[in-house]
């Protein structure tokens, strides 16, 4: 009897683990949890251990006032899912919160923190003019319009003589 209850209480436990054992679980997030950029990221993503179907999953990411910075934009691959960021110009802690779900598994649901170090002053590199000094090569054009002239005049003269030729031959005719 004691051994029946050893034996039942073993296949219960069996059983309530067993998809514990098998469930999906967080391998790796970019950027890492508890990470401090100083570069703005451009997407967040979190990768498990099961590949993930395309549907039903959700993952937002909230600004340190709880204003959502993610573009919406949720894409799946493979194991991983990668939502856009609009571009981050506060400083402080971001919340990404998740759930995914793979085929026939327990949701993989959580929540992780980076801290974005936003730089005190964002600044666009202006482009430097500079003058240029190479001096422009001082082109003589008179050999180039004596050639053009002298086309011209050989074109001439080969258009009358074509024409002499034409009238002689439908003057034979």
């Amino acid at each position: 009897m004691k051994i029946m209850r050893i034996l039942s209480i073993a296949v219960i436990a069996l059983f309530i683990s067993a998809p514990a054992i098998n469930a999906n679980s967080l391998t790796a997030t970019n950027p890492m949890s508890g990470a401090t950029v100083t570069v703005a990221p451009s997407a967040v993503s979190v990768t498990g251990q099961v590949p993930l179907i395309d549907a039903g999953n959700s993952m937002e990411v909230t600004d340190p006032q709880g204003k959502r910075v993610d573009d919406g934009v949720l894409a799946i691959d493979g194991a991983s899912a990668v939502i856009g960021l609009k571009t981050l110009k506060v400083a402080g802690v971001y919340t990404v919160t998740y759930t995914l779900f793979a085929e026939n598994d327990v949701p993989l649901e959580g929540s992780f923190r980076f801290t974005f170090a936003a730089p005190s002053e964002i600044s666009t590199p202006q482009p430097i003019p500079t003058e240029t000094t190479s001096a422009k090569a001082e082109v003589s054009d008179w050999g180039t319009n004596a050639f053009v002239i002298g086309l011209l005049v050989v074109a001439f003269f080969v258009l009358v003589l074509l024409s002499l030729y034409a009238r002689k031959i439908f003057k034979e005719r």
